[in-house]
């Protein structure tokens, strides 16, 4: 039984286990959740749909991290 799933974040092949959710994938890449945003499959994602998108076999991720400054 396959227990992982492989996929692509910031151009980069990553595994995460089955139908990880997003925000629980973002943390353990290190990233904050409130300090990012996120392309799935190329469209940008807003964080409503965030704890219901579970990653899949596949998926294409984009991360920015948001920097502030002045």
């Amino acid at each position: 039984m396959i227990d992982q799933i492989a996929l692509q974040v910031n151009g980069e092949k990553r595994n995460c286990a089955i139908d990880t959710p997003l925000p629980e994938l973002l943390e353990q890449l290190g990233l904050n959740p409130r300090l990012v945003a996120v392309e799935y499959n190329g469209e940008i994602l807003h964080k409503q749909f965030w704890e219901t998108t579970n990653i899949q076999q596949g998926d294409i991720l984009e991360v920015v991290t948001i920097v502030g400054g002045g």
